[in-house]
């Protein structure tokens, strides 16, 4: 383990002993994540219900595997690909490549994605669902007069105080904007910095991933422009 508290199988999703299993009261879910990063996330969801906006987290920690599960519906189009503005894409109608970058529009490549860090989470407002609402993490979401405007207003102006970010705020030509995607600063910040090219490419030659020749000829290009070039820290 490196001084910063990751070593490549944690970098790369095919560890667990740097996170751990979270809730809180009237949460109705739990999360998994690095330690500084639960205690963080606890006090901006405390923080945060004292303004009557209930932040729940949909997605966390996740290992390589079920990270290439969702990969592989997606590249399969067993699941929905969506451009960045949310509209539905062809999956049929794309060549092999145009998948691989449809895919990463909305999910992290395995191996290289930050979910495999235990400092990333994405949340919604419970508070502001309709009866029966499900939440899609698509951008009409978070637009202004979106289901939860408010939720992302707030974090507008609270994210920083609990140490966190928003690494896709905006599309950078990489993965598409989603505000709802939480980053811890000083936790994140490490791993991306000890995070290289060769340990996404070893991750990936060892998995039986679809696409896998095809996205190792691409990796330059989309560790530049998915893993690299994110917004960066306030």
């Amino acid at each position: 383990m490196t001084a910063a508290g990751f070593d490549e199988l944690a970098l790369t999703g095919r560890a667990r002993d740097h996170v751990r299993q979270y809730g809180a009261p009237g949460c109705p879910v739990r999360f998994a994540a690095r330690p500084d990063v639960a205690a963080a996330f606890l006090a901006l969801r405390a923080d945060a219900a004292r303004a009557g906006i209930d932040v729940v987290p949909i997605a966390s920690w996740r290992p390589f595997e079920a990270q290439a599960r969702n990969w592989t519906r997606k590249f399969a189009g067993e699941a929905p690909l969506y451009d960045c503005a949310g509209t539905l894409i062809d999956c049929a109608a794309l060549t092999l490549p145009e998948r691989v970058l449809a895919v990463l529009n909305w999910t992290g490549l395995p191996g290289m994605t930050r979910r495999h860090w235990g400092t990333d989470i994405d949340v919604f407002d419970r508070a502001a669902q309709p009866p029966g609402y499900r939440t899609a993490l698509l951008p009409h979401e978070a637009a202004p007069g979106g289901v939860y405007a408010r939720l992302h207003a707030w974090l507008d102006g609270n994210a920083a105080h609990h140490g966190f970010y928003r690494p896709f705020r905006t599309c950078r030509g990489g993965m598409c904007a989603a505000p709802w995607h939480l980053s811890h600063v000083a936790s994140a910040q490490a791993a991306l910095a000890a995070l290289d090219i060769d340990m996404v490419a070893r991750a990936v030659r060892a998995s039986d991933l679809p696409g896998r020749d095809l996205v190792l000829d691409m990796l330059p290009a989309l560790f530049a422009s998915h893993a690299q070039d994110v917004d960066p820290p306030p």
